[in-house]
């Protein structure tokens, strides 16, 4: 599992993971798409954001491993702002190639552009 170096663990100043320690020794979490409904409370949306952010800053629009990211925290971007670049892609990999698809996330997340 390749860990990514410079990558916040959490959002700063509350327990929202961004990465995983360590492989989960009960097997792979896979990454699912997971709705986002209008009523989500705003931490979570920051949560969001925030991780969007991280992303961008850390890759840019050039792919990238999932790696120790994780899966929960990409399931809500997955499908729509992050997307595979594998087919066909497997869920339960830590080797799983991603990308930003920049022109939805910008959309989605213009505060993680700014600056």
């Amino acid at each position: 599992m390749l860990k990514h170096r410079g990558f916040p663990g959490r959002l700063p100043g509350t327990d929202f993971q961004f990465v995983i320690r360590r492989p989960n020794p009960k097997g792979i979490t896979p990454i699912t798409v997971r709705e986002r409904y209008r009523d989500r409370r705003p931490a979570d949306r920051r949560a969001d954001a925030g991780f969007m952010k991280a992303l961008w800053e850390c890759f840019g629009d050039q792919p990238f491993e999932r790696g120790n990211l994780d899966a929960g925290r990409l399931s809500w971007l997955f499908g729509r702002e992050v997307v595979a670049v594998d087919d066909p892609f497997d869920p339960e990999s830590y080797d799983a190639l991603l990308v930003i698809d920049v022109e939805v996330a910008r959309r989605s997340f213009p505060e993680a552009f700014e600056g």
